[in-house]
């Protein structure tokens, strides 16, 4: 029996798979089906900021903004093609009106103006949101369209290998194989090949890679599953670390900071605190002003660090962390420096810090009291989540929130190297090394609609060698049998190693593949993490139930591998500090004169920036290219020559 086939598969069900279907239906392409593990799951649904941004064009304000300059802000920050950065750009007001002809009520004046906001690395007021869950109410408003529209879609269904042919000397995907849960207690195999022309590939990021991370529990990420295949990546030293609770997963961004909390550690053993910022601060005064500061710069900066600045903060809970093996927490019940040194005096505070209170009313005596003034639900959020900040101090880690970089595609969001799969989300690598504030949504609806307009418009006729594919797809499906009959042979009920083998792994990213970097660690760390994908043949599992967990660590472990071997690429060329993350060297800059001589900087020259790393797997070994990156294009707009060329199909042709 030829295995099911679908013109197009749509993977996940975050915001820019969802848009994807609902751009795809629209454009008269009805063979097509959503698969996912968990359709409640993934991180669009389940996560979000004190106040999380949408980045657009700016529309509605006396002040011009124009795609081109967007394009420019996108891109400014190095590592980015300036190609990408005008189809994001151009692509800003369709993916956002998108949303609002859908019912998303994003914020609109009197007059109907969706006016914004300055956000980070942006020049212009160009962020708007709904609150702390703009990207879940962008969702649920997706899904409904998707119900409406009467997509097909496919729950609880894991996706654990994908299958690639050859046509005209260059890949392109052939299906993928699926486990599906709901059978595993059956008896019979739970795997399933299915063949598609297309992949719409919406995994998004490495949430589960870290052991410090604020993505969801319930978002692991699946790019090991391209990687296997060969789809090139790039930009995969470029992630975001920043200060997040560990219990329940949240940035601790914004307002969170503003009300100036206590930060101290504990000792694990001993149970005894330490206020460890009044070390490195000079004055109660330097200290409130990075705390407060950090409200606005959230993510981890290794140019925020010097001077006490707020990026010191996270160095310091770092150290704290895995150096000194403490746990650390924000308490809202204590003012920094209370019970200390001296006592906490709001009239001493920096003038930024004492104007923002004095505009926003904060008259509270504790942070918890100010929190109360300035932002209640911030309280609420942890109240839903069975943390009281009115009896307990917050633990928190440095933590990962976000990869700038993922799968390589082009102006259309398709592979680099594999036609026909599309990488749309965040597992798409577009960002640079600086991004502003939520370009990822704005990405997201972009590429979701850019990858639907090519497989609309080019590839609407099946060009796949069902032949060839289905015997692709069945090699694939046999290897993963292969893999699930030696775990059936081998059960464990008293107790297998898979969490412990994704503990290694998510301590190690953490330890050394985060945003503290250094050549010797991650030499060794590299070395460790290709002998632990050599060793997942010998794990076992303890009863069916526990395949899926297995199947994911499989990937996951070819991602650790990946992730760090782009650092140790980036730090073999002697790259330096930027984004979020520092590079240290023994005689570098000093980051603090209180922290030890391992702590020094090598400062970032900027001449990688003009580039991008690209990896890739052949055979087992990763092989790396960097790309010099494209300007932003200045393209011919005379309508007639557009439109001639759009007939043609010719928009969609590679560039030479």
């Amino acid at each position: 029996m030829s295995l099911p086939y679908f013109h197009t598969v749509i993977l996940g069900t975050g915001a820019a798979s969802l848009c994807a279907a609902v751009r795809l239906k629209r454009s008269g392409i009805d063979d097509m089906v959503i698969i996912t593990d968990n359709r409640k799951g993934g991180t669009s649904r389940n996560t979000g900021s004190d106040k999380q941004t949408y980045y657009k064009l700016s529309d509605s304000t006396a002040e011009p903004d124009s795609p081109y300059r967007m394009a420019l802000a996108l891109s400014g920050g190095g590592a980015m093609h300036g190609d990408i950065a005008l189809a994001e750009a151009l692509g800003s007001e369709n993916g956002f009106y998108h949303l609002t002809a859908l019912g998303v009520p994003f914020p609109f004046n009197r007059w109907g103006g969706y006016t914004g906001y300055k956000t980070d690395h942006d020049p212009l007021n160009r962020g708007t949101s709904l609150g702390p869950y703009t990207s879940r109410v962008m969702v649920e408003y997706l899904e409904r369209e998707v119900e409406r529209l009467g997509i097909p879609l496919w729950d609880r269904h894991d996706c654990v290998s994908l299958a690639a042919t050859e046509e005209g000397g260059k890949k392109r995907i052939a299906g993928l194989v699926l486990l599906d849960r709901d059978k595993l207690q059956s008896g019979e195999s739970p795997l399933e090949g299915v063949l598609c022309d297309n992949l719409v590939f919406g995994v998004g990021g490495p949430g589960g890679l870290y052991k410090s991370s604020v993505y969801p529990p319930v978002h692991v990420g699946a790019i090991g599953l391209a990687l296997e295949i060969g789809a090139e990546t790039a930009n995969l030293t470029e992630s975001q670390y920043g200060i997040g609770s560990v219990k329940f997963r949240w940035n601790l961004s914004g307002s969170y900071q503003q009300v100036l909390p206590r930060y101290f550690s504990r000792d694990r053993e001993t149970g005894e605190e330490f206020p460890f910022l009044e070390e490195f601060f000079s004055s109660q005064k330097a200290q409130t002003r990075a705390i407060f500061l950090k409200g606005y710069q959230w993510p981890f900066d290794p140019l925020k660090v010097a001077g006490e600045g707020s990026s010191l903060i996270d160095i310091l809970v770092y150290r704290e962390m895995e150096v000194l093996g403490r746990d650390v927490f924000m308490d809202f019940l204590t003012n920094p420096w209370e019970g200390s040194r001296e006592k906490f005096d709001p009239s001493g505070l920096d003038g930024e810090v004492r104007d923002y209170w004095d505009q926003s009313g904060l008259t509270g005596a504790t942070p918890l009291e100010r929190l109360e003034q300035l932002n209640p639900g911030a309280i609420q959020l942890y109240r839903d989540h069975n943390i009281d900040l009115s009896r307990e101090p917050l633990q928190i880690g440095v933590c990962a929130q976000h990869n700038n970089g993922g799968l390589a595609g082009d102006i259309w969001w398709e592979s680099t190297n594999i036609a026909h799969l599309f990488p749309v989300g965040e597992v798409n690598g577009t960002h640079g090394v600086y991004r502003p504030g939520g370009t990822a949504l704005n990405s997201g609806q972009v590429g979701a609609f850019r990858a639907g307009q090519k497989i609309a418009r080019a590839y609407a006729a099946s060009t796949l060698d069902r032949s060839a594919a289905e015997k692709s797809c069945r090699e694939s499906l046999e290897r993963m049998e292969g893999i699930r009959n030696q775990f059936m042979a081998s059960l464990n009920p008293g107790g297998s190693d898979q969490a412990r083998y994704r503990e290694e792994m998510q301590n190690r990213m953490s330890r050394c593949g985060a945003f503290v970097r250094d050549g010797g660690t991650i030499e060794a760390a590299c070395g460790e993490a290709e002998e632990q994908l050599k060793a997942y043949s010998l794990l076992t599992v303890t009863s069916p139930d526990q395949l899926p967990y297995a199947f994911r660590n499989r990937h996951m472990a070819l991602a650790q591998r990946f992730y760090l071997e782009a650092i140790g690429d980036y730090l073999s060329r002697d790259g330096g500090s930027r984004g979020s993350y520092i590079v240290r060297v023994g005689k570098g800059i000093p980051l603090h004169g209180k922290l030890g001589g391992e702590w020094r900087s090598k400062p970032d020259g900027g001449e990688l920036r003009r580039f991008i790393q690209h990896l890739r797997l052949e055979g087992e070994r990763i092989i790396s290219r960097w790309e010099e990156c494209r300007p932003v294009p200045e393209e011919d707009s005379w309508f007639e020559k557009v439109w001639a060329s759009y007939l043609k199909g010719e928009i969609f042709s590679p560039r030479d």
